[in-house]
């Protein structure tokens, strides 16, 4: 991979072990230490430029399910930790968080100390601040290359905050670092009030994006084979917009259930009272990220074919579903995370889908999406399948037979009501026994999915399997390809922190919250029209059991609220949105299901032999019963230790 001259990885290692952590560790990893050596890395251009490298590569790696803190932790997928550690899922600490096994003791995805499949982002912070205290000493930098490196620094220094914020709440503010002398009480830091945080992280982000084109941040990166990955204006404007749009949802804005939380001295740590400000802020910084993205060129993804690509319209949809993150540097995103490769994700998304010899069991499909993800998508008509009046909810279980009117599965095949009549984002984002699968290295017929025990993609061995007979198509680049005796190559592409339409999406929230009821059905259709989908004056009127549900308030938000669902299924959104709308303890406390996949379906690609105990492995089985604790899962725990090493940080409630 091409990233800042391929000097990245290397560099921020060499680099790396110039400001490892100090005897003071426990105090934030904010007391700088090899004083002498940190000048060394200022001395000129070349070193510094080493050292802004290493500022990014404390970025949490997002592209990986081992240490990304929204995927594996919540509802949308589901894997079998008997058998995940044969499908490079080294680690079953996020799974612990989505079955309720976090400890204060030891917490999983540790992101405060650096442990349990997180690291240190106070180490990360610490650098930022080593950078920007340093970063005038190197005579040969020029002016202009000076200030982008400036506004880089102080993006990933409060990125990094808000990082933090949005998982442990409020949290200390750490503008510098703390002298190498200070005494043990100028170390021990407090939390600060999350409404002074969210301010900080803003004002931060302000001054990263401030001054005009030309000044900064760039607009777009123009040096593209050296330069992607880096942060433009846009970006940073983008992950603004996200901040305050989080600021502004239920749990941390006038929310009751923290009024508790207070620093040793009394300080409160929450605003209880509601602040409808906030939505308008938030809608503001929406509004000024689009514009600045438009302005650069950024724009919803849509699938062109080229060569002999094919070029019908239900793969030209599905392809600008599912490029729209597979596609690398693709015109969409925002903001991508560049530490670590999408390898991973793409070998436990995908099924094994070729017959013998071309076999490779590292295509694990271990990263299973649930029956709830499954039922959450629209019907064709654009609506909740329990509120689409054409369409059968009741019997949503019964077998069917598919025919040639229903493209996206394989003629003939008996299957359940729920994979009938769904719309195209349902078919681009998972698959299931009886779909299809359009992939590059097999253009016509698309790779038809078998999924029952023994079959092409089934569970065989009991090993590599899906648990709940569901795969996520989604996450898997079109050119994935296995080798005529196995053997599989990927096309990595960057993890999609921010893209348009998750901006667009933020915006119709927020302008909806402000009491705007007409704007946000401007940026829905806009990502409605992308995925073939009526708008939704249209969708409701004419097929919902609630035709009105568009025009008030509380119905568009619900509106609001499953689209994001949907439009980000799989993409590590939906753990952290269910928090801030405070929907985590009604979602997150129910039961996870999938369907019976170890019944036979036999080894042959005759119907007959694949539809055998149709009936048997169409059925719900339960594979758990979550549990989320009410206050307390809302926010990591800090690990005890840190309670004792600094007397002044106060527990967040219920640990």
């Amino acid at each position: 991979m091409k990233l800042f001259k391929n000097t990245y990885f290397i560099l921020s290692a060499m680099v790396l072990t110039l400001v490892m952590p100090s005897c003071k560790k426990g105090f934030l990893d904010i007391v700088p230490d090899n004083l002498p050596t940190l000048d060394n890395a200022f001395v000129n251009r070349s070193e510094a430029e080493k050292f802004l490298f290493t500022c990014y590569s404390a970025l949490p790696n997002e592209a990986s399910i081992n240490t990304n803190p929204g995927m594996n932790t919540g509802d949308e997928f589901w894997i079998n930790p008997i058998t995940a550690p044969f499908a490079q899922i080294t680690t079953l600490e996020p799974f612990n968080i989505s079955k309720g096994l976090q400890s204060k003791i030891s917490p999983s995805m540790n992101y405060w100390d650096g442990s349990g499949g997180g690291k240190s982002l106070w180490l990360g912070i610490r650098n930022c601040n080593i950078f920007l205290e340093n970063v005038d000493k190197p005579i040969d930098l020029a002016p202009y290359e000076k200030e982008r490196w400036i506004a880089e620094v102080k993006f990933l220094k409060a990125y990094l905050h808000w990082y933090l914020l949005r998982m442990y709440g409020p949290i200390p503010i750490v503008d510098k670092n703390i002298a190498i002398d200070a005494n043990v009480e100028e170390v021990r830091v407090s939390r600060q009030p999350v409404d002074s945080v969210v301010n900080y992280i803003s004002n931060l982000l302000d001054e990263a994006t401030s001054g005009g084109a030309g000044v900064g941040l760039p607009d777009k990166i123009q040096a593209a084979a050296t330069e992607m990955g880096r942060i433009t204006k846009p970006a940073a404007l983008a992950i603004k917009a996200r901040l305050l749009v989080t600021a502004a949802s239920p749990l941390f804005n006038g929310n009751p259930d923290f009024s508790g939380l207070r620093n040793k001295d009394g300080q409160a740590l929450f605003n209880p009272a509601y602040d409808a400000k906030k939505w308008q802020r938030a809608a503001n910084a929406c509004k000024a990220a689009i514009d600045a993205a438009e302005a650069s060129g950024v724009a919803l993804y849509q699938f062109v074919p080229t060569g002999l690509q094919v070029a019908d319209k239900a793969t030209r949809i599905e392809m600008s579903i599912r490029n729209a993150v597979c596609e690398k540097w693709n015109k969409e995103l925002l903001f991508s995370n560049v530490v670590g490769s999408t390898r991973e994700i793409q070998m436990n998304a995908c099924p094994n889908l070729f017959v013998a010899p071309q076999f490779d069991n590292g295509l694990s499909g271990q990263l299973a999406p649930t029956l709830k993800m499954a039922e959450m998508f629209y019907t064709k008509n654009g609506v909740p399948i329990n509120e689409d009046r054409t369409w059968d909810y009741d019997n949503r279980y019964t077998l069917k037979t598919v025919t040639t009117q229903d493209s996206a599965m394989v003629n003939g095949y008996l299957t359940v009501g729920l994979h009938f009549n769904r719309e195209p984002r349902f078919y681009a984002d998972v698959m299931f026994d009886g779909a299809k699968m359009y992939m590059q290295s097999n253009q016509k017929p698309p790779i038809p999915i078998y999924a029952k025990t023994n079959a092409i993609s089934g569970k065989k061995q009991n090993i590599i399997y899906s648990i709940s007979g569901y795969y996520t198509k989604k996450l898997i680049n079109m050119n994935l390809v296995i080798g005529a005796t196995g053997g599989v190559t990927t096309e990595n592409y960057p993890w999609p922190i921010m893209r348009l339409a998750d901006l667009y999406l933020l915006y119709a929230e927020a302008l909806n919250e402000t009491g705007d009821l007409a704007t946000p059905l401007i940026y829905l259709n806009k990502i409605r029209d992308r995925a073939s989908l009526p708008t939704v004056e249209t969708s409701w009127t004419n097929f919902s059991t609630n035709p009105g549900k568009y025009t008030n308030q509380a119905g568009l938000r619900e509106i609001i609220q499953q689209e994001r669902a949907i439009e980000l299924a799989f993409e590590g959104s939906r753990f952290w949105d269910l928090r801030r709308w405070k929907k985590a303890g009604s979602a997150l406390n129910a039961p996870v299901y999938g369907w019976n996949v170890s019944v036979e379906g036999g080894a042959t690609t005759s119907l007959a032999d694949l539809n055998k105990n149709a009936q048997e492995y169409n059925t719900r089985v339960l594979l758990f019963n979550q549990t989320f604790v009410s206050p307390r899962d809302y926010f990591w725990p800090i690990r005890e230790n840190n309670l004792q090493v600094n007397p002044k940080l106060v527990q967040n409630l219920g640990w």
